[in-house]
């Protein structure tokens, strides 16, 4: 008996009508001290208190209750938001007000997730909200508690469902996925990836065409022509097959975060799309990631599996700490890539200095290689620039900015005299701009 006591007070809570009743009540007995003529009307309205109480609690603690599920996915986008849902269904025999509070991983730093809603007898709710992660790894989600109130609202009645479940927060395949359905759509341009016809052709015959104003005039087929009486072209494939490697920097230098991710994370995810974007034009998409020491290494492939494999080296990734070893990365290369590839090197710059300590090494992967620095702008610093200067203070600031945004400009130019292509790009532009370089590299057939 005293169980049972106890399993029902832990789920039963006080309302604010029930606050504001016994408010109500102390106040007559208050003021039947100094008015007699109240008589027992305290009392009456004292009795008649305590039965709407039970009456609440038999409504409450008699029949099925309600039935909630929440519907997780198997994992989480990180940087994107990702929907979530609650069902909840009523099985009470009257209306019922309820309210969700939803016990989220720790690592969002929200306590106030509380959903409020109605519900009739037998309705059910769908309740839908997004959750937008920043690092990749577990969350742990906790149980989902409900709580119920009848039409007086005097008390409410607790359940609890689910258990703690771990949801793992993967780079970005909601990004991913966005991408390949644009592709597969040709609606690529809506997002910033350009159209480029391709300059000249390779050895790869596809097909006899009709001309087109913009077609080589070299690749003009004359038999064909005169055959058919109008203007035929030759058509040629791109190559396939070539190998793409996306480098991606773990050091200190990539733990600088911006609208709550990390520029690794960045990376990380404009590889993912990448690697994917390469697949799909039957390129050979392959991973390193190295900080002080060389990381991971998925060497360049196009099975079907490729992808995959790619994402779960890419979860598991971490910043490091240290400066990276640029010197290491070379030998790498040197060992496992053995043709002729594109190398996307995912790093950043904040100094001169720093990019002359790693360019011997940078040119000597480009004499084999088709290598491209990837590096990003300070945004902070760049939006000081852009701002007026209102007094000496703001000059010197703004200065001082200047002097920074353009040693970045210094270091594209530093990069390309010596034959090694540059991206330098705001963290929100990395994707769009590193996949429209790709295939502007892929339609002048430089690897």
């Amino acid at each position: 008996m005293k169980h049972l006591f106890i399993k029902y007070y832990i789920d039963l809570f006080l309302g604010k009508r029930l606050f504001a009743g016994l408010g109500l009540i102390i106040s007559l007995f208050l003021f039947a001290f100094f008015l007699p003529w109240l008589g027992d009307l305290p009392y009456i309205c004292f009795w008649a208190f305590l039965l709407l109480v039970f009456i609440d609690l038999v409504l409450l603690f008699s029949g099925k209750g309600v039935f909630l599920r929440r519907d997780l996915p198997e994992r989480l986008s990180n940087g994107d938001d990702n929907e979530l849902h609650i069902y909840v269904e009523s099985f009470f025999n009257f209306p019922i007000k309820i309210g969700i509070i939803e016990e989220i991983p720790f690592q969002f730093q929200k306590r106030d997730l509380w959903f409020k809603s109605r519900l009739k007898p037998g309705e059910h709710q769908t309740i839908t909200y997004t959750l937008r992660p920043v690092k990749r790894g577990e969350y742990e989600f906790g149980e989902t508690r409900l709580y119920v109130q009848s039409p007086l609202g005097l008390i409410s009645r607790r359940f609890n469902f689910g258990k703690a479940h771990t949801v793992p927060v993967y780079p970005s395949f909601l990004q991913l996925r966005k991408y390949e359905l644009m592709a597969i759509s040709n609606r690529l341009t809506e997002i910033g990836i350009k159209k480029i016809r391709r300059v000249g052709h390779s050895m790869e015959f596809d097909q006899v065409k009709n001309y087109v104003q913009g077609d080589d005039y070299r690749t003009v087929n004359w038999k064909a022509t005169a055959r058919k009486g109008e203007l035929m072209v030759n058509s040629f494939v791109e190559e396939k097959a070539q190998h793409i490697y996306c480098i991606i920097d773990k050091s200190r230098v990539m733990k600088m975060p911006f609208d709550g991710l990390s520029l690794m994370d960045y990376a990380i995810n404009a590889s993912l799309v990448l690697s994917n974007v390469a697949l799909l034009k039957d390129d050979k998409a392959g991973l390193i990631t190295m900080s002080e020491k060389i990381g991971s290494i998925v060497p360049a492939d196009r099975r079907p599996g490729q992808l995959g494999k790619i994402m779960e080296v890419l979860y598991k990734e971490k910043t490091q700490y240290l400066e990276s070893n640029i010197e290491a990365l070379h030998l790498a290369i040197r060992s496992v890539i053995k043709q002729r590839s594109l190398i996307l090197f995912f790093t950043n710059y904040e100094s001169m200095s720093a990019l002359h300590r790693q360019l011997p090494f940078l040119k000597h992967i480009a004499k084999f290689h088709l290598l491209m620095i990837v590096f990003f702008e300070n945004t902070a610093v760049k939006s000081m620039h852009d701002l007026p200067a209102r007094d000496v203070e703001g000059i010197y600031i703004k200065t001082i900015a200047e002097k920074f945004v353009y040693e970045k400009r210094l270091m594209v130019k530093e990069l390309a005299k010596h034959g090694i292509l540059s991206i330098l790009t705001s963290p929100e532009n990395l994707t769009v701009n590193v996949v429209n370089r790709y295939l502007a590299i892929k339609a002048q057939q430089k690897i």
